[in-house]
């Protein structure tokens, strides 16, 4: 496996390609949920991803994605958002390494409070890593979520 972070304009078609790919198999298939996931955030954002490796004739296959957005783009804080995992990867803590490097990498960069959107059955998850939820639940695009946020 291969860990990758990178800035959108650096990220090469079969990579960009492999991320949309693992967010649409998570966010539009598995959770049927029917929403537009190119919102326009992905090119201001760092895209951190795990993946097997490519070959010259095989696209690398994500298996674990987040992005990265700086402070000012959807909320004041800096944020994560787009975290997903692979089915055959999880519960094998490659969400948990996803999720911890990801918080690393934004807290290095943008120093201060993280604001994340989380659906609701994660709450206990994102709690482990310092977040706590903010406000009331709401519903997105047909599935309870809470923000979070950590200090």
């Amino acid at each position: 496996m291969e860990w990758r972070l990178e800035a959108f304009d650096r990220l090469r078609p079969n990579e960009l390609y492999a991320l949309l790919a693992l967010r649409s198999a998570v966010f539009v298939v598995e959770q049927n949920c029917v929403y537009q996931d190119p919102d326009g955030v992905d090119q201001r954002a760092l895209h951190l991803w795990c993946s097997t490796p490519g070959t010259d004739d095989r696209t690398p296959e994500a298996l674990a994605v987040a992005r990265l957005i700086p402070p000012g783009v959807l909320y004041p804080e800096a944020s994560i958002g787009r975290v997903a995992t692979a089915a055959a990867v999880r519960r094998t803590g490659l969400g948990r390494a996803l999720f911890q490097r990801a918080l690393d990498e934004t807290t290095q960069r943008w120093p201060g409070p993280v604001r994340i959107m989380a659906q609701s059955y994660l709450t206990q998850f994102y709690s482990e890593f310092g977040f706590s939820p903010v406000g009331d639940e709401f519903l997105e695009d047909g599935i309870p979520h809470y923000y979070m946020l950590k200090p």
